[in-house]
């Protein structure tokens, strides 16, 4: 979402966000969950989407050892943290290279 920022993506950014946390909220109530228990997740969910998202901010600035503690931070029990850092730094570059309407063409209607 970062790489796309700007005035002309802002409507369609903030529907990609609300459609995601939207599915999200749809997929726990499928599960069984109560509101009380949604609301409590959802609420979960959403603070740890946002500390993620302050975490990995400047990811394009750190070094692969920051990279590697930043995410060990949100996923200590997986082993293989150093692909995930080779992934995403391949996926951020992969990003600026095409617009935000190439990722979206077919998947939403004008």
């Amino acid at each position: 979402m970062k790489a796309y920022k700007n005035k002309e993506n802002k409507d369609i950014l903030q529907r990609i966000y609300d459609f995601n946390f939207r599915q999200l909220e749809l997929s726990i109530r499928e599960i069984g969950y109560g509101d009380q228990s949604i609301n409590k997740k959802m609420k979960i969910y959403l603070n740890l989407f946002h500390a993620i998202v302050s975490e990995i901010h400047f990811w394009d600035k750190l070094d692969k050892h920051e990279k590697l503690k930043k995410l060990s931070s949100f996923l200590e029990d997986f082993k293989e943290i150093d692909i995930l850092v080779d992934y995403f730094d391949g996926f951020s570059v992969n990003l600026n290279k095409k617009t935000l309407n190439f990722f979206l063409k077919s998947v939403i209607s004008p």
